[in-house]
């Protein structure tokens, strides 16, 4: 499993200790895995086959007897480390139909865990000759992948196009690395600002994993304590509208009536942990070191004016209103703030790894489940923003599933963007990428698991910037 999922409880160092010893188990697990022999039977018609890259990474690849010829190039998600697995598919379930259908299923580990899109384009790519070389050319390759996995097949359709016919793109960080780290800063410098100023947390420049721990677990406890009253409730809210958090954003929550703001605040209060304790601190540490230096800044931000673009900016003003608070002196309170700036190099080459120019040549569909907190579904406004100024919009199609969560997508949902894009890429145009027809697709491929396809615009996302716009900066 990827390590995507957001967790929404806080975590203590116990439960640290205790996930780094399972972590060091499952490692110890693949290698003894990957001292096997190359080749072994999945099962009785499917040829199954364990191997290791010259960079160290390790790929499977599962291949049907009545192989239909096509090849799925999978990327995985973002993996903490230390075990890193192979993975050729989002899923078990979605695996065995693929299998059925005739698919031939490959994907790698990538030489590394944490941001690694520097080792995992030519990781994959170099997987995929492996394939060739043992099962000879597809008549049809396809790059897919989920989370990061769809910032990785990004990179790949954008960079790698004469590799593949087509991409497919699930709950994807298609908006870019500095959009992403952007994006991520600024909720965590509300939260600081407004609930802990006087507070000395670092939110850039972090020293190592044990210090984002630290942090983490600090700006955790005061969002806890601010979240005993109404207040602190409001101001909570506030920081997740600037990350776009939706208001129902775990399928194990009750999805809030549209003016139930209580409910809805509760809801984002569970994301903003899971935030605090993954992506803002743990992940960020880790990518600044890849990128030597602190990637993102807020310096010349105003947000009053991202809080009024938020999806979620009229839950933010009615909790202001109830908990008797001036969102006004909040606003002006973080645009007086001392602001973060960036290392230019660590900008340059998080914008030369991780960002896109929206220059697509082959056809891609994107997908987004719509209550997304740790990816939020308004990246794909940014990637739509790109690959039009980049004038490769008949390229790209975007659907939405009417769901909570990160990469909450049924194996019905997946095959039926797997053959919408299938039947872009056999007839030259795009049909049936309407919600009634894929949800009608995602019957006919898997009547045992949701279909919830559903129209959807999502609003503007916050902080985009791509390649295709070279003015965005600081």
């Amino acid at each position: 499993m990827t390590t995507d999922s957001a967790t929404p409880a806080a975590h203590t160092r116990r439960t640290r200790t205790r996930r780094r010893t399972r972590t060091a188990c499952a490692a110890a697990f693949l290698l003894a895995v990957t001292a096997l022999p190359a080749s072994t039977a999945a099962a009785a018609d499917t040829t199954h086959v364990d191997g290791r890259l010259p960079s160290g990474a390790t790929y499977m690849m599962d291949v049907p007897a009545q192989w239909n010829g096509t090849v799925l190039l999978f990327s995985h998600g973002y993996a903490s480390g230390p075990a890193n697995p192979a993975q050729n598919a989002p899923d078990d379930a979605t695996k065995a139909l693929l299998l059925r259908g005739g698919y031939a299923l490959v994907g790698s580990s990538y030489a590394t865990t944490g941001w690694a899109v520097t080792d995992a384009v030519p990781d994959q790519l170099a997987t995929l000759s492996a394939f060739t070389e043992r099962f000879g050319t597809a008549s049809r390759t396809i790059a897919w992948g989920r989370s990061y996995g769809g910032l990785v097949t990004t990179a790949i359709a954008e960079r790698s196009p004469d590799r593949i016919d087509g991409s497919l793109s699930l709950c994807g960080l298609v908006h870019g690395g500095v959009a992403n780290w952007n994006n991520t800063l600024d909720p965590v410098f509300a939260l600081k600002t407004l609930l802990a100023p006087g507070s000395d947390v670092p939110l850039v420049d972090i020293a190592d994993q044990a210090a984002a721990d630290d942090a983490a677990d600090e700006l955790t406890s005061v969002v806890d304590s601010a979240q005993t009253t109404a207040e602190g409730r409001a101001r909570i809210a506030l920081a997740a509208a600037l990350h776009n958090i939706p208001v129902w954003n775990q399928p194990t929550q009750t999805r809030p009536a549209p003016s139930d703001w209580d409910a809805q605040q509760a809801n984002q209060y569970e994301a903003v942990k899971g935030l605090l304790q993954i992506a803002a601190f743990n992940r960020r540490q880790e990518s600044e070191a890849r990128a030597g230096g602190n990637m993102s800044w807020n310096t010349g931000v105003d947000y009053a004016r991202l809080l009024g673009m938020s999806s979620v900016y009229k839950e933010v003003t009615e909790l202001y209103k109830k908990a008797g608070l001036s969102l006004r002196a909040d606003l002006a309170a973080l645009n007086r703030a001392p602001r973060i700036g960036a290392d230019p190099d660590a900008v340059a080459w998080m914008s030369r790894t991780s960002s896109f120019t929206g220059e697509l040549t082959k056809p891609q569909l994107s997908v987004h489940t719509v209550g997304d907190a740790l990816v939020p579904v308004q990246t794909e406004s940014a990637l739509k923003r790109a690959v039009t100024a980049a004038g490769s919009a008949s390229l790209l199609r975007q659907a939405y599933t009417d769901n909570a969560g990160h990469c909450t997508f049924s194996p019905a949902e997946q095959l039926a963007a797997l053959h919408t894009l299938e039947d872009r890429l056999t007839t030259g145009k795009w049909t049936g990428t309407d919600p009634e027809s894929l949800n009608s697709r995602a019957t006919k491929a898997d009547p045992t698991t949701p279909t919830r396809y559903a129209p959807y615009r999502p609003t503007p996302y916050l902080r985009p910037y791509d390649l295709a716009h070279p003015a965005d900066g600081r």
